[in-house]
């Protein structure tokens, strides 16, 4: 058989591939965003200060967007599916690792693991899915795992917050497991053999540099947030990134097999939907950072009302999803993504005129349509990145779309912890780095600076997404 589509058996198991790629699409993501909620009782249990907790977070997605580019070229040369099964193992036993509560060190050592199962899934999913399913059902296919990330990046304090009104914090990691264990047998019995593989050398001088650079930015960002971005420390992360960052060019246009074929930015859609999608998943990122201290400590609510509350977003998700992908292959993508960017636009103006004493079915609304916006948006833009390039680059292409989700995601707290601290400091009169205890008021004008900036990246992403459409239409 020369492509999956020829063979019989693989497009009768073609959903039942599905479910494997998308149910670990939506654990692996979760996983950057449950952590959330959960902070303050880790950082409790674990007797150190908030600050380092946070690493908990930080570092797993560094760590997955440090690996994402290497995984997806390794993918493209020896195989999606081997590389994928062996992720989901290692994303499993990561998982496990990170519920025994010994110390911060050794849960910071099992989200790495986690983290590095995590990319290798990740680079390799919407290659899969884009191989197996024919082109009219690649979009639900695609529009389906978007759906799942989408879910697991904004769900996870939802969910976080359910597992910790009934269990200990270590249930946040162990639920990966059974899920885990299900997953990897449904791909055994599923998955076919690997059918593309370039046999193509491994650029690991451009993946070291590529990791020192994620590594250096994002730890001088976090480091900065805690000491200041004037300190040494961070400045000097900062230099080093953009070092490391200029070796990377230097070393990939002088590669006869790159990690990163540069040629590939020259396709316009393909380039335009990954910037799209960093700005989106980056607000999305806004909401998943503020929401948790609006509802709990600015409101007042438990963390299992709270997670019911902030549970709006994906149910509207799982509805919108399956209706996007089936309009996707129906109408095309253009109306979709301007009608869900719309939304998801407006949702941050409603956002932002929300205090300590609005209504409750207020935010039920606004979090309703920003799923719906989501669910719009998500399917026809990942079919779009990955329905413009071709066959041979499909691994490349997958890895930098999970790429550019993952940077959203980095990139969302960063802003968002900035901003957000940045506001409640000017409103304060000196500097600020935590919630202030009876004063929502601090709070609240430090959101509504963050959202004015969450609008700003829902905006952009409009423009960029009309101006696109636009060009293509005239051509």
């Amino acid at each position: 058989m020369r492509t999956y589509q020829d063979d019989p058996s693989v497009q009768k198991n073609r959903w039942w591939i599905l479910v494997s790629v998308a149910l670990f699409a939506f654990m692996s993501t979760l996983d950057s965003s449950i952590v959330n909620i959960a902070l303050p009782t880790i950082s409790r249990d674990l007797n150190v200060p908030m600050n380092e907790a946070e690493w908990v977070v930080s570092i797993y997605l560094i760590v997955v967007c440090a690996c994402l580019l290497l995984f997806g070229k390794i993918g493209d040369s020896f195989g999606k599916i081997k590389v994928y099964r062996m992720g989901t193992i290692i994303f499993t036993v990561g998982s496990l690792l990170c519920g025994f509560n010994h110390s911060l060190e050794f849960l910071l050592f099992s989200r790495v693991i986690q983290g590095i199962g995590a990319s290798m899934t990740m680079a390799t999913n919407s290659g899969i899915a884009t191989e197996v399913f024919p082109m009219q059902e690649r979009g639900r296919a695609l529009g389906a795992i978007g759906a799942f990330v989408s879910l697991g990046s904004i769900a996870g304090p939802g969910i976080g917050g359910l597992i910790l009104s009934q269990f200990s914090w270590s249930y946040i990691f162990w639920i990966n497991v059974p899920v885990g264990i299900i997953t990897i047998l449904i791909g055994e019995k599923f998955l076919p053999k690997d059918l593309t593989m370039s046999k193509r050398k491994i650029d690991f001088l451009g993946f070291g540099t590529f990791a020192v650079t994620i590594i250096s930015f994002f730890g001088s960002i976090f480091i900065g947030q805690e000491i200041g971005y004037l300190h040494a420390l961070p400045l000097g992360l900062f230099g080093l990134a953009l070092i490391a960052f200029l070796l990377f060019i230097y070393v990939e246009k002088r590669k006869t097999d790159p990690l990163i074929v540069f040629s590939i930015f020259k396709n316009k859609m393909f380039t335009m939907s990954l910037i799209t999608a960093v700005l989106i998943f980056a607000s999305n990122f806004f909401v998943n950072v503020v929401m948790p201290f609006y509802l709990q400590s600015a409101r007042g609510l438990s963390a299992s009302y709270s997670g019911l509350l902030l549970m709006v977003f994906p149910l509207l998700m799982v509805v919108g999803s399956p209706i996007s992908g089936y309009l996707t292959d129906k109408i095309g993508s253009p109306i979709l993504v301007i009608t869900g960017l719309a939304m998801l636009s407006l949702t941050q103006i409603l956002y932002f005129f929300m205090n300590e004493t609005t209504p409750i079915w207020y935010f039920v609304i606004a979090t309703a349509i920003m799923g719906l916006g989501n669910a719009l948006f998500q399917s026809p833009n990942n079919t779009m990145v990955m329905s413009s390039v071709t066959k041979e680059n499909l691994g490349v292409a997958g890895s930098m779309n999970s790429f550019a989700r993952n940077l959203g995601m980095v990139i969302g707290i960063a802003l968002a912890t900035t901003i957000l601290y940045g506001g409640m400091s000017v409103a304060y009169g000196e500097r600020v780095t935590t919630y202030i205890a009876n004063r929502p008021d601090i709070f609240v004008f430090g959101m509504r600076v963050t959202f004015i900036a969450s609008f700003a990246l829902c905006f952009i992403a409009l423009v960029i997404s009309a101006v696109r459409f636009r060009k293509k239409k005239n051509a």
